[in-house]
C-alpha cells in the first residue's frame, strides 16, 4: 500500500457535517478508518475524526485503483477521500448517527498514514487494564468518551475565563519555579544549575504571588493553574492538578460565596444545561461535623448521625455503658424504611464492614408499631426506648444503627458507613448535583505528633474578629474565616479570607511554631509587601479535575485529565519519570544516593556523580 502526502487537497467538511442537504456535493473528507466492512463486493468505510462519522462508499465500478485502496484500508490508518454526497439505499439509514442519512461515494482515495494493528481498540470501549489504556493514551484519547471528556474540559474553560472577564477579573500568570516553604505536603524541588546547591519548588499553588497581587493593586485576580504536591496518589488526587484560583481585595466571605455560586452554576447551565439552586446550603464545621461525620458530606442521601449518649447513659447494656464510662460516645444512624427493607443478611454484612473499618461492631434495633425490637432492647427499659425513638425522630419501619467509641476513632467510621446504608439500601439521590457550604473551621488543630498546633487550612487565614485577641491563650478554641465548598461528597474547593497585617501573621506562624527568623526566610517578600500598605482580601481555589469527574459521572479524576499519572506517579505514555544523565547531573551539582535494603552497609561511592 502507497502512503501519500496531501499535496494539494483540502479538507472540506468534517466527518461529523454532512447532512441530507449536502446531497449532490463534491466533499473532501479526512480522517481515521474506524471501521471497514465487505458487503457483497462493496467496501463500507466509517471515517472518524472528532467530530463525528461518516460513512465513505468503495464501489468496484470505480476509476482506477480507488477500489483496491479500500480493500487494503484498516482500522485506525488515517485517509483523504473525495467524492459526492449520497442519500443512502431506503432501509440503510443510521439515524443514531448526525450523518446518518447521507454517505460518500469516492472516487478518489490518499492513503496518508498507515497503522500497525491497534494494541486496544479506538471503535469501542474496551475492558482492558487501565495501566494498558494509559500507555497507550494516543489511542485512548481517540475514543468517543475521551473525546467528550476532553472537548467538554476545554468548553468548561471558556466559560470560567468568559464569567471572569465579564466581571472586570484580569488573568494573571505567576511563576513554576519559586522558592521551598515546607508546609501541607511535600514540595517537588529543581536544582539550580546557576546556583550550586540551590533549589526552586514547584507551586503547591500560587498562594504568596496570588496575595502579592492584592498588595500590587490587582483587586480582581484569576488564574487556571496547574499545582504541585509531592503526596500518595489515589482515584481523585494527582501529583500536578489544575486549578480556578481567584483573589479579590476589600470583600468578605459573602462576596465569595456569590460570585463562586454564580460561576458554578454559569458552567453547569453552559456545559451541561443544567439549572442549580442557589444560594447553596451552608453548614458550620461543627454542624457537619455532628451530623455526617466528616467536613465534606454527601448531602445526596437524607441521612443524618445523632448523637444518643445521654440518652443511653444509664442503661443496662454494659457494652455501651463501658464506653460511656471511658470517656466516649454513642452515635447513630437512622435508616427509613430500612427496618422492613434490609435482610439480616444485609445487616450482618453492615455490621462486618464496620468493623473492617475499625469498630467493635455495630447495635441495631427495629422501630416497630409496638416499639424496639433486637436482641439488646431488653437492655433498655421502656422510658429509654421512647426516648431514643424521639432522638431519632423515628418512625414504624425505621432501622436504628448504633456505633460506640473515642470520637476521633469513631468520626470516620461513621461517615463511611452512613455512605454505605444508602448504598445498601440503594437510596435514590434526592439531587444529581449536591453543593454545600462547610464554614467556621477551627483555624488551627493540634498534630499529636509534632506536639505544636498546625493550621487547618493554611497560615495565611484569617481569624474571626471576635477571637483576635484570645489566639495564644484560647487557640484551640479560635475559629478562621473560613470555607470549603462540597459538591455530592466531594471537596471542590477551599479558601478563606487572608491576613494582611504583618504583625498578625507573624503571631500565627509563632503559635504553629516557627519564628520571626524563619518567618522572615520562608515568607520574607510577602510580609514586606504587607508592611508597605496592603488591603484586606480574601479567595478561593476549586479543582477542575474533581469539578469535571464529577459533572461528566466519571469515578477517576485520570478520565478527564489528558495525560494523567497513575497512582505511582508514573507516566507509562512518557516513561516519566527516568533517569537523567550523569553529565546533566553533574551540571546540576546532583549526586544520586542509591536505595539500599534495611541493615545494609552504605557503599562506597564509585564517583564523584553517584553514592
Amino acid at each position: 500500500m502507497k502512503v501519500e502526502p496531501m499535496g494539494d487537497w483540502k479538507r472540506t467538511h468534517t466527518c461529523g457535517d454532512l447532512r441530507e442537504s449536502d446531497i449532490g456535493a463534491e466533499v473532501c473528507l479526512m480522517g481515521w478508518v474506524n471501521r471497514s466492512r465487505d458487503h457483497g463486493g462493496v467496501i463500507f468505510v466509517d471515517m472518524r475524526d472528532r467530530y463525528g462519522l461518516t460513512q465513505a462508499v468503495f464501489d468496484p465500478g470505480a476509476a482506477g485503483d480507488v477500489f483496491p485502496v479500500g480493500e487494503s484500508l484498516r482500522n485506525e490508518f488515517v485517509v483523504a477521500v473525495k467524492g459526492k454526497v449520497r442519500r443512502r439505499p431506503e432501509g440503510m439509514e443510521n439515524p443514531k448517527l448526525a450523518t446518518g442519512m447521507i454517505e460518500v461515494l469516492v472516487g478518489e482515495v490518499k492513503i496518508l498514514s498507515v497503522s500497525e494493528p491497534p494494541p486496544i481498540m479506538v471503535s469501542e470501549e474496551g475492558a482492558e487494564d487501565e495501566r494498558v489504556r494509559l500507555r497507550y493514551r494516543y489511542l485512548d484519547l481517540r475514543r468517543p468518551r475521551m473525546q467528550r471528556n476532553i472537548i467538554f474540559r476545554s468548553n468548561v474553560n471558556r466559560i470560567i475565563r468568559d464569567y471572569f472577564f465579564e466581571r472586570g477579573f484580569l488573568e494573571i500568570d505567576t511563576p513554576v519555579l519559586s522558592k521551598s516553604t515546607p508546609e501541607g505536603a511535600r514540595d517537588f524541588l529543581v536544582p539550580s544549575r546557576l546556583n550550586p546547591g540551590m533549589f526552586y519548588a514547584l507551586p503547591q499553588s500560587p498562594q504568596l504571588f496570588k496575595q502579592t497581587l492584592m498588595a500590587s493593586g490587582f483587586d480582581k485576580y484569576f488564574q487556571i493553574v496547574k499545582c504541585y504536591r509531592d503526596e500518595d496518589l489515589r482515584a481523585d488526587r494527582q501529583p500536578e492538578h489544575t486549578q480556578i484560583d481567584l483573589e479579590l481585595s476589600f470583600v468578605t466571605e459573602e462576596d465569595i460565596y456569590a460570585l463562586i455560586e454564580g460561576l458554578v452554576s454559569s458552567v453547569f447551565e453552559g456545559a451541561l444545561g443544567e439549572k442549580l439552586e442557589t444560594p447553596f446550603p451552608r453548614f458550620s464545621y461543627e454542624e457537619v461535623m455532628l451530623k455526617y461525620a466528616i467536613d465534606k458530606p454527601d448531602l445526596r442521601f437524607p441521612l443524618e448521625i445523632t448523637d444518643v449518649t445521654e440518652v443511653i447513659r444509664g442503661s443496662d447494656f454494659k457494652v455501651f455503658e463501658g464506653v460511656i464510662a471511658g470517656g466516649g460516645v454513642i452515635r447513630g444512624i437512622r435508616a427509613p424504611g430500612g427496618g422492613k427493607s434490609l435482610s439480616r443478611k444485609q445487616i450482618d454484612d453492615l455490621i462486618a464492614f464496620t468493623q473492617k473499618l475499625g469498630s467493635t461492631g455495630m447495635a441495631w434495633m427495629r422501630v416497630t408499631e409496638t416499639g424496639l425490637e433486637s436482641n439488646i432492647v431488653k437492655y433498655f427499659n421502656e422510658e429509654k426506648q421512647k426516648a431514643l425513638i424521639a432522638a431519632f425522630g423515628a418512625q414504624p419501619g425505621d432501622l436504628l444503627t448504633f456505633l460506640a467509641g473515642q470520637l476521633t476513632d469513631l468520626l470516620p467510621i461513621l461517615a463511611q458507613t452512613r455512605v454505605e446504608i444508602a448504598r445498601v439500601m440503594e437510596m435514590p439521590p434526592l439531587k444529581k448535583f449536591s453543593f454545600c457550604w462547610v464554614t467556621e473551621f477551627p483555624l488551627f488543630e493540634w498534630d499529636p505528633k509534632e506536639k505544636r498546633w498546625s493550621p487547618m487550612h493554611h497560615m495565611f487565614s484569617m481569624p474571626r474578629d471576635c477571637d483576635l485577641d484570645r489566639l495564644e491563650t484560647h487557640t484551640g478554641e479560635i475559629l478562621g474565616r473560613l470555607y470549603d465548598l462540597v459538591l455530592n461528597g466531594v471537596e471542590l474547593g477551599s479558601g478563606s479570607l487572608r491576613i494582611h497585617d504583618p504583625v498578625l501573621q507573624k503571631r500565627v506562624f509563632n503559635i504553629i511554631g516557627m519564628t520571626d527568623e524563619q518567618a522572615e526566610d520562608r515568607f520574607g517578600f510577602l510580609l514586606e509587601a504587607f508592611r508597605h500598605g496592603a488591603p484586606p482580601h480574601g479567595g478561593i481555589a476549586l479543582g477542575i479535575d474533581r469539578l469535571l469527574t464529577a459533572m461528566l459521572g466519571e469515578t477517576s479524576i485520570r478520565d478527564v485529565i489528558t495525560f494523567p499519572k497513575t497512582q505511582a506517579g508514573t507516566c507509562l505514555l512518557t516513561g516519566a519519570p527516568s533517569t537523567v544523565d550523569r553529565l546533566a547531573l553533574k551540571e546540576a551539582g546532583v549526586q544520586i544516593i542509591k536505595q539500599r535494603a534495611v541493615g545494609e552497609a552504605p557503599a562506597t561511592p564509585a564517583s564523584n556523580d553517584e553514592v
